[in-house]
């Protein structure tokens, strides 16, 4: 039996635990990374943990081709980290979509990036952050083979994704190009404290400007343009896509649909100042 604490839940039917690195996938197996939502509920078909820790990988690595995220990287990690080149000031976006995650310290330094995007929450604030700076995942098979694959090409729905059973998500890779833009962020919850109902990243670089909506819609929304939009051409360009806004307790469809606006006109006046 696994047991965790008075936060968690006991997972009677967990039998072994196992390093990751060497081990075979098997049907009842479950990836373990920080195990904040893996404990946070009963898992009934899980007879045994792979624990990624075994894998030893870096957890931030910087390369000339920009920024390497192990899936194993805590958010306290990627939220103390500050790059080695003043060339990035999208990197500003880390802590601050660190900071987005509703979780208390135990959570931040327990929790993953790679965690955190698996789960393809609305409000995920990882998902956010590398849709928004054209993140691609390397996914492993329990083969070995790899495959990459784009965020926004990633998450299909509310807490679903492409990843087929046994898969694992081994690295985000941040492109240096994304990481030398401006950017802006915005974020709206209900509370102080409240659960992102509303998430918008904008960068503006290398002759375009993307905007990223998250959290108020089931997937990573982006729009594309050719320069930096005036704010009402940007807001004219989201309410053209037609996203399908969530409704739920942490926030009505009608009131997502206006404080993303509000939001998307924001991040762009932001980076024409």
């Amino acid at each position: 039996m696994i047991t965790k604490g008075e936060a968690g839940v006991d997972i009677s039917t967990v039998t072994e635990f196992v390093p990751a690195d060497g081990a075979a996938w098997r049907a009842g197996d479950a990836w373990l990374g920080g195990g904040t939502w893996l404990f946070s509920q009963p898992q009934p078909g899980v007879t045994r943990l792979l624990d990624l820790a075994s894998f030893g990988w870096p957890p931030l690595t910087e390369t000339a081709g920009g920024l390497e995220i192990a899936a194993t990287c805590t958010l306290a990690e990627l939220a103390r980290w500050r790059p080695g080149t003043a060339d990035w000031p999208a990197a500003v976006l880390a802590r601050q979509c660190c900071d987005a995650l509703l979780g208390s310290f135990k959570v931040q330094n327990m929790a993953t990036v790679g965690g955190n995007i698996c789960l393809s929450l609305p409000a995920g604030p990882m998902t956010a952050l590398a849709a928004a700076l054209d993140g691609v995942l390397t996914l492993r098979a329990p083969d070995g083979g790899t495959r990459e694959v784009a965020v926004p090409d990633f998450v299909t729905g509310d807490g679903r994704n492409v990843l087929a059973p046994g898969e694992l998500l081994r690295k985000i890779v941040i492109p240096a190009a994304s990481l030398r833009a401006r950017a802006a962020f915005r974020q709206v919850s209900l509370s102080p404290v409240g659960r992102s109902a509303v998430l918008v990243i904008a960068r503006a670089g290398g002759g375009q400007t993307v905007v990223t909506v998250t959290a108020a819609t089931p997937a990573p929304v982006r729009l594309r343009f050719g320069s930096l939009p005036a704010p009402r051409d940007a807001v004219a360009a989201l309410d053209a896509a037609a996203p399908g806004y969530l409704d739920d307790v942490h926030g009505g469809a009608a009131w997502r649909a206006a404080m993303t606006r509000r939001a998307v006109a924001a991040v762009i006046a932001e980076l024409t100042r």
